[in-house]
């Protein structure tokens, strides 16, 4: 770890460690409530995913239609029903009937030739993080413009594909996958990988030299979703114009996937139990932390209130024990260099100890000491009392 990464995580420590770890207990709640709100959303999915019925293909017409006429009799609603069908990934437009178009219709990838239904292509540039030797500011530059800067460029393509029973032909069974609205993670299919290096320039040079990040490298891939990919899709299907289409659930984490229904249910339990009790242990942390640190702080202030009440009862206490020197301080003549340097008006009578310097009265001496932090007027040296100096 370099000097100035330690010098950020000392900093960073300061501030979760700041009021006696109040920081740090309401960081941790507020992890915690960000755990509850996905433990309620991950549950709510598994309860979804693991009552909804797992269909083939040919018998989703019979289910929705039944369906269908319940939900028009009763309440008019066509959102659709929530089911996990599992199929063969095939363009529309071969079940369509349209074969002249089937060539048109399908995505085909420009460096392997492969054909697809949905084609993504990614460039990422890779940046070399080396600081240089006025590489410090890059410290404090990157906690803002990493997160602006555009490393990666992603163009995505896909045409209207369906779910067919395995490779029967002709498909007389169908479904119609709905893409729109659908930010659900893709069971692509990486089919070109290719990281090409980047040529280094003057301007290269001097973005090192100054500490700048500079690309070294441009990764290239392309990723499609493949005809023929056994796939499962969990969304709400409804019958339009007599064929099934599917669309995605917004409440899910599901939509196309390589997972079966078992296997989903599996990880979403998994993901439950560890939201639950991670949420459990941080929300009994951050109780403790916020607890302690609201004790500490109730005690400190209650301590320097004590503390400021004391110091105010020894002011009037002091002046009635020797009420003849304080009437003197005040009416007596005093020559200017005996005068008291914060009020100019009563006599240097208190010396400061540990400096030693005369150069207040009782009361200014007094007046100082009860400061946060007290400290001579002169030396400016933290002091720990003050004491009476008697004329002989």
């Amino acid at each position: 770890m370099s000097v100035h990464e330690q010098a950020a995580a000392a900093a960073l420590t300061q501030i979760a460690l700041a009021a006696d770890g109040a920081v740090l207990g309401l960081a941790l709640a507020y992890v915690a409530v960000r755990s509850i709100l996905k433990f309620t959303a991950a549950s709510s999915a598994l309860r979804k995913i693991r009552h909804a019925p797992s269909l083939r293909v040919p018998d989703l017409r019979s289910v929705l239609s039944s369906s269908d006429d319940a939900s028009h009799s009763s309440s008019g609603s066509d959102d659709g029903k929530l089911v996990i069908v599992r199929g063969v990934v095939q363009v529309k437009s071969a079940v369509d009937g349209n074969s002249e178009n089937l060539r048109s219709n399908v995505l085909i990838s420009n460096e392997s030739g492969e054909k697809g239904v949905v084609l993504q292509r990614t460039q990422t540039c890779i940046y070399n993080e080396w600081r240089g030797f006025f590489g410090w500011t890059s410290d404090v530059r990157s906690l803002f413009s990493r997160s602006w800067k555009e490393q990666e460029s992603t163009s995505f393509r896909a045409v209207p594909f369906v779910l067919v029973e395995g490779s029967m032909w002709p498909q007389s069974d169908f479904v119609v996958v709905n893409m729109d609205g659908s930010r659900h993670q893709l069971p692509l299919v990486t089919v070109y990988h290719h990281l090409q290096p980047i040529i280094a320039s003057p301007y290269t040079f001097l973005q090192a030299l100054f500490g700048h990040e500079y690309p070294v490298g441009l990764l290239d891939e392309e990723k499609i979703l493949p005809l023929g990919k056994d796939i499962t899709a969990v969304g709400l299907c409804s019958l339009k114009d007599g064929i099934a289409e599917i669309k995605s659930c917004k409440d899910l984490p599901y939509f196309l996937s390589d997972m079966t229904k078992d296997h989903m249910v599996a990880d979403l339990a998994f993901k439950t139990k560890v939201l639950l009790w991670s949420s459990i242990a941080l929300g009994a942390f951050s109780i403790g932390i916020i607890s302690y640190s609201a004790i500490r702080n109730w005690n400190k202030f209650k301590e320097w209130r004590q503390q400021r009440r004391a110091q105010h009862e020894d002011l009037p206490s002091a002046e009635e024990a020797d009420p003849q020197i304080s009437a003197e301080e005040e009416n007596g003549d005093v020559r200017d260099g005996e005068l008291c340097v914060i009020c100019l008006t009563r006599r240097r009578r208190s010396a400061f100890i540990p400096c030693g310097h005369l150069v207040c009265c009782q009361r200014c001496a007094l007046s100082v000491e009860r400061e946060v932090a007290p400290k001579c007027p002169v030396c400016r040296q933290s002091i720990r009392s003050s004491v009476r100096i008697y004329d002989s």
